[in-house]
């Protein structure tokens, strides 16, 4: 068990980026912006910019080992974050290096080609960096650099790369990150791969920006930089995948260079003269509307306030309604413990009673006389699972941002369907029309008023780091909800 430190000191050793994206000017944001206190060893320095790698000058291994030797004698290091290498003298040094200090804790990510297609390590040293993953505790290859690794051609199929990941972290007796950057589509996996072959796969979202520079460097070092305050793998990934989606998701604000810009290590913190709660309400309130607006625009949601919708997609949205309700029930009554307040503690514990009878209800009065899937779906049991990720944490801020959407997003669609339904009338003739007057219940429209003002407090009484998380869970819901409506069109 290794000891944990409030501010852990982390030797970062890599190359050198001079547009301050990737290698060590990464790796000393990163480590700064989860909390620890960075250092460096350069191993080489690279003309680069956001359009690529022009030249690199790789300095006598002689001197690297000075940098390593002059930092290790004076200071404890709590963590090793090692980067790009370049060459087999450079790789000889820091192995040397490691085998007599032997560090506690270190993370190699085995940089060997950029996202740009630039080579960063030469070919004859392929064979030497697989020599240095023995003495690693985590291995953080993307997927070309798994490939390579093995000797074999990179996979764009995830459960390749996992089998990959598996059989890399057998031969080297090292836990091997896999990490889903590479792959195409919405999703972006990241899985944790022992040697004894258990994976533990962390779902994510796709940011789309072109800004990823330096995202794998960074979240070595942020690895390294959280597993040395103390927790697990897993801990130190569900925290660190927060805080990079986050830096994804603010990068296009940075503004810098013409091509793949860098990431936003400092997203989550906000001008000191602002107010913290007018900071969140704000960040909720902006993040909220795009997902209104999507939910509105909605086949099903539109078929559902003509009328039009079939029976079938109905019954599977009741359904899957009835099997996320149970689990939501147990995530409220989570927030309910977690709760700082007597008042915050009863409108929890009252909210998880009412999802267990609404689903009482569907079952008795609508889903009897409906055929439905009584099995979770793919996006049922997606959003499910990140609810309980986010119960799993013990954070109640990120919790209750994480199951505010539900309450938020039901509401402002809800009423709007139902003026859409008055409005048209309500003929007696509509199949649903029993079902859109749910919708008119000022109690559950009180009731989300109260969730937004007590998710507020939550952020506002935290760190600039849990309301970053905050910000990423809420949003991670909110795609949840959309996908939620959207899926008895899909798998109906």
């Amino acid at each position: 068990m290794l000891p944990s430190r409030a501010v852990p000191r982390i030797l970062a050793i890599a190359g050198s980026d001079p547009s301050g994206g990737a290698g060590i000017q990464a790796d000393l944001k990163s480590i700064a912006a989860l909390g620890g206190y960075g250092m460096a060893a350069i191993t080489a320095l690279t003309a680069q910019n956001t359009m690529g790698v022009s030249s690199i000058h790789i300095p006598p291994a002689e001197f690297l080992t000075a940098q390593l030797v002059a930092i290790s004698t004076d200071i404890v290091i709590d963590a090793v974050k090692i980067g790009m290498l370049g060459d087999r003298s450079a790789l000889s040094a820091v192995r040397a290096w490691l085998e007599e200090t032997r560090p506690g804790l270190v993370v190699l990510d085995p940089v060997m080609v950029a996202t740009s297609g630039d080579r960063l390590l030469q070919e004859c040293a392929a064979e030497d960096l697989r020599a240095l993953l023995p003495l690693a505790d985590l291995v953080t290859p993307n997927l070309a650099e798994l490939a390579l690794l093995l000797g074999e051609a990179e996979t764009p199929r995830w459960p390749v790369a996992l089998d990959q990941a598996v059989r890399l972290a057998a031969v080297s007796g090292t836990t091997v990150l896999v990490k889903g950057g590479h792959l195409t589509g919405l999703e972006c996996p990241d899985a944790l791969v022992t040697p004894d072959g258990e994976v533990l796969e962390i779902q994510g979202r796709r940011v789309d920006t072109r800004n990823s520079h330096g995202t794998g460097c960074s979240l070595s070092s942020a690895m390294a930089t959280v597993r040395a305050q103390g927790g697990s793998w897993e801990d130190a990934l569900r925290r660190v995948k927060t805080w990079l989606a986050g830096a994804l998701d603010s990068a296009d604000s940075l503004a810098v260079g013409s091509g793949n810009g860098p990431i936003n290590h400092f997203h989550h913190q906000q001008p000191a003269a602002a107010d913290a709660a007018t900071i969140v309400a704000a960040a909720l309130s902006s993040d909220v509307l795009p997902w209104i607006t999507a939910i509105r625009e909605l086949d099903f949601i539109k078929s559902l306030s003509a009328g039009t919708l079939s029976e079938q997609q109905f019954g599977y949205y009741l359904a899957q309604d009835a099997i996320y309700l149970s689990s939501y029930a147990r995530v409220l009554a989570k927030a309910s413990a977690l709760a700082p307040s007597e008042a915050e503690q009863l409108f929890w514990a009252r909210a998880s009673q009412n999802c267990l009878q609404v689903e009482s209800e569907l079952h008795r009065c609508w889903l009897g006389a409906r055929s439905g899937a009584d099995v979770p779906g793919p996006v049922t049991k997606s959003y499910v699972d990140h609810l309980l990720a986010a119960s799993s944490q013990g954070t109640y801020a990120v919790l209750v941002a994480a199951v505010l959407p539900c309450f938020w997003l039901y509401a402002e669609v809800g009423a709007a369907l139902h003026r859409e339904f008055t409005d048209a009338g309500s003929p007696s003739t509509h199949p649903y029309a029993g079902w859109l007057r749910t919708y008119a219940d000022e109690a559950f429209a009180a009731d989300t008023r109260t969730a937004i003002t007590y998710a507020t407090a939550a952020g506002a009484a935290g760190s600039d780091l849990e309301r970053a998380a905050m910000r990423s869970a809420f949003r991670y819901s909110c795609q949840f909800e959309v996908e939620f409506f959207d899926a008895p069109r899909v798998f109906a």
